[in-house]
């Protein structure tokens, strides 16, 4: 019996792609293979984080690294470095920051529920311009100057969310920060593929950028990265590691935690509660070598041969829908499948995603336009017997 059915857990199938919600991205054989190799034997957490500092500033141009417990730890872990340095008081402190500089600037238009995890460092957001695009009433989206204007003795940082289209650039908002010598922190959590984003986002000069480590690099679905200045991962990892020891025992790498930095030894931080295992650290590890050397590329064209063959059979069962196969332009992405279905035939897309998911076995496809009538197919949590399953599922819903 599967081992989710042994729990009262029905398996489904997952056409959304790497969502938390449904538990990731798949992790490779290798991958696998060193999460289990990693749990036969024990380590030092500050030495296996320092060895990972330098494997992550390898690949990301950056000058250390840190594993975190997904983008959203890589936020808090990354505010709170900012807010406090490496002053122990302050760590202490957290997330009471009223007596100190706590104010992280950020674009309205980048405000999410994402951010709270910023929020949850003690930081508090203060909001800068419009996207009156959006908002029907202008041409002008969130400018630089206005960064600059609500910079007081009271900021701390920037926040930055790293899209393709953020406005205004990156660079423009970096140069603002460090003119005011305050840092800027990038959530940049799916911005993978390309993997030249891993090099491209922090060359801007950001002091500090998270990424997932569940999503397209396709580690544990719990981990993610913090890169950045050699100064803030080390205040980072403080505020994160378990700092149960005796001072004059305590010797972390030097390259990792400057302890000539603070006096003294920290208690357990803010960032506590956001620890990753050792297995964790060296399967996201792994998964970054197979992503950074385009390891993953070449199961995109099965990807492609598996949603094909899904327009096939939805096109000879003469569903009441219409599929569109959607190629990506660089070969670092994956293919993706639309649906559009005839609402006044089958219901409401809304409907049909239901139907979907309380059938057997339970489908959940991409829920983001079905206000279009459109289902999406996202092929990268499939396999090519789950692809035939669900072309016998949609063929089901959509007659």
């Amino acid at each position: 019996m599967n081992i989710y059915r042994k729990l009262g857990v029905e398996p489904i199938i997952n056409a959304c792609g790497s969502v938390t919600r449904l538990g990731g991205a798949p992790m490779s054989s290798e991958v696998l293979d060193s999460f289990r190799e990693a749990a036969s034997e024990w380590v030092s957490l500050e030495q296996l984080q320092a060895a990972a500092s330098r494997k992550i500033a390898e690949h990301t141009g950056t000058q250390a690294g840190l594993v975190t417990s997904g983008s959203a730890g890589a936020l808090t872990l990354g505010a709170a470095a900012i807010l406090t340095g490496h002053d122990l008081k302050r760590m202490e402190q957290l997330p009471h920051c009223e007596h100190f500089p706590h104010e992280f600037i950020i674009a309205r238009e980048q405000r999410s529920g994402y951010d709270h995890a910023v929020r949850a460092s003690g930081a508090r957001l203060v909001e800068v311009g419009f996207n009156e695009n959006v908002s029907n009433a202008g041409v002008r989206r969130t400018e630089q100057w206005e960064y600059a204007a609500a910079i007081t003795e009271n900021a701390a940082g920037i926040v930055y969310v790293h899209a393709e289209d953020s406005q205004p650039a990156l660079k423009d908002v970096v140069e603002v920060g460090h003119q005011h010598g305050i840092p800027v922190l990038v959530d940049a959590a799916g911005e993978v593929p390309p993997r030249s984003n891993l090099k491209a986002i922090a060359a801007t000069g950001a002091d500090l950028v998270s990424f997932s480590g569940g999503k397209a690099i396709r580690g544990p679905q719990s981990t993610g990265l913090l890169c950045g200045t050699r100064e803030l991962i080390s205040s980072a990892a403080l505020q994160m590691l378990d700092m149960d020891d005796h001072s004059q025992l305590w010797q972390p790498p030097a390259d990792f935690i400057d302890t000539t930095l603070f006096q003294g030894l920290p208690r357990h931080g803010i960032g506590r509660a956001l620890k990753v295992s050792k297995e964790e650290i060296v399967a996201v590890l792994t998964a970054l070598d197979l992503f950074a050397s385009g390891a993953y590329d070449a199961q995109n064209l099965e990807f492609r041969s598996w949603l094909e063959m899904i327009g096939e059979e939805l096109e000879l069962a003469n569903v009441n829908a219409t599929c569109y196969l959607i190629l990506p332009e660089s070969s670092e992405r994956w293919p993706q499948l639309e649906i559009q279905i005839d609402e006044s035939a089958v219901g409401t897309a809304f409907e049909v995603c239901q139907k979907l998911r309380q059938g057997s076995p339970p489908v959940y496809v991409g829920h983001a336009r079905l206000h279009e009538g459109l289902l999406t197919i996202n092929p990268l949590c499939l396999t090519a017997d789950y692809a035939r399953i669900l072309a016998k599922r949609l063929c089901e819903v959509l007659k």
